[in-house]
């Protein structure tokens, strides 16, 4: 770097290193669940929203219909998920998650959850409304330029 340039900020190469290590956290979670990403990406939208249509699930994932009954062939081959008739449409069915695979899938999670919780509790109130200002700052730039370009065709 030129010598008349101020020494960057560190935040935006810390952002950048926990984007690379979720990256491969997920990884890791997807090998330990004998998953690849786009599967784990399908079941992390089943844990989080409940039970769907494979057309929601599709519409969720961003991919088409017909790709999105592969992924769910897939799950329900290793026994992630069940499909099941729809509660109220008869002629519909829905993708639930298997109570042990969310049970395996949260065994994971657990110590980076209470690891990041914990690091939090070491800021006092004030601190914490700081630090999450600025990180829903950082959310709301990446769901902009995602939106963004999501609009654009890309």
């Amino acid at each position: 770097m030129p010598p008349d340039f101020p020494e960057p900020s560190p935040i935006p190469l810390l952002i950048r290193e926990i984007f690379q290590l979720s990256q491969r956290f997920e990884r890791r979670l997807g090998a330990s669940l004998s998953v690849n990403t786009t599967d784990l990406a399908a079941m992390e939208h089943l844990m989080q929203n409940g039970p769907m249509t494979p057309s929601e699930l599709a519409t969720r994932l961003e991919m088409s219909t017909a790709a999105t009954t592969h992924v769910i062939d897939r799950l329900v081959a290793v026994g992630h998920v069940e499909r099941r008739p729809h509660p109220v449409d008869r002629r519909k069915i829905v993708v639930i998650p298997a109570p042990a695979s969310v049970a395996r899938a949260f065994d994971e999670l657990a110590p980076m959850i209470a690891g990041v919780g914990a690091a939090a509790a070491a800021y006092d109130p004030e601190e914490q409304a700081v630090i999450a200002g600025f990180l829903g700052s950082v959310v709301d730039l990446y769901a902009g330029l995602v939106d963004e370009r999501s609009t654009s065709g890309s």
